[in-house]
């Protein structure tokens, strides 16, 4: 573990398809809200113009689970020409809700990892999405006691991890990122002088993707999180 004056003081984490699963329970609505359309367009055309709302209403709703019932609903009215049944409405609805009480299912090597890291560095946990849901899902993980702090946002910029990073640990320079979104949460992370760990997820958004930023020196990419530990000893060691 880290020296008396290691190069890494702060390690924030997302939450979404980092420490537990999310994509996975959307992608499983995203079927269903299909079928319940299916004879009003084939389910490549109402995935693709459900995507199409999800981005043009982001910056009105913005990410999870009620602005994506929003969208389903907007989606399902446009492609049946306004003349969906209210009992459609009502299954779409239903939907959202079974989203918003699912059982939290963490994934492997969170808890252990999370452990070996608590009162060796401060943890941050930074996710985007709704208030309410992120704050369920914390308290339904059973993992927010290892964390010093936790900020849900509305999004991940450079300036977001300049800000939390300058908040609760040394700056950024001695600060990671951990998460499965090179978009959210690897890329804006180095931006602002941060290092960035690369997690990937078998699911991940489409909205999420960039290519990897395999030339910058502070990139990293691990394959589950039971090698975080490794790689942050790495990192202090080469300081």
């Amino acid at each position: 573990m880290p020296s008396a004056r290691p190069s890494l003081s702060t390690i924030g984490f997302d939450a979404d398809d980092t420490l537990w699963q999310n994509e996975l329970f959307f992608r499983r609505t995203e079927k269903q809200f299909a079928l319940l359309l299916a004879e009003h367009a084939e389910g490549h055309d109402i995935e693709a113009r459900l995507l199409e709302a999800e981005r043009r209403n982001l910056a009105l709703y913005g990410f999870g689970i009620k602005g994506f019932t929003l969208s389903m609903i907007e989606t399902a009215l446009e492609i049946s020409g306004g003349k969906l049944p209210p009992k459609v409405i009502r299954e779409i609805l239903d939907a959202g809700r079974d989203m918003l009480s699912h059982p939290v299912e963490t994934l492997p090597h969170v808890r252990e990892t999370l452990e070996l890291l608590a009162g060796n560095y401060r943890l941050v946990l930074i996710t985007k999405g709704d208030l309410f849901d992120q704050e369920r899902k914390l308290a339904q993980s059973g993992l927010g006691e290892l964390f010093d702090a936790v900020e849900i946002v509305s999004d991940k910029t450079a300036a977001t991890y300049q800000r939390i990073f300058t908040r609760y640990g040394d700056g950024p320079g001695r600060s990671m990122m951990v998460g499965n979104s090179l978009k959210s949460d690897v890329v804006p992370a180095i931006e602002a002088g941060s290092w960035g760990v690369y997690i990937p997820h078998d699911l991940t958004w489409v909205l999420e993707h960039v290519d990897e930023p395999t030339g910058a020196p502070r990139f990293r990419r691990i394959e589950h999180l039971g090698e975080l530990g490794e790689l942050i000893d790495t990192v202090d060691r080469e300081g």
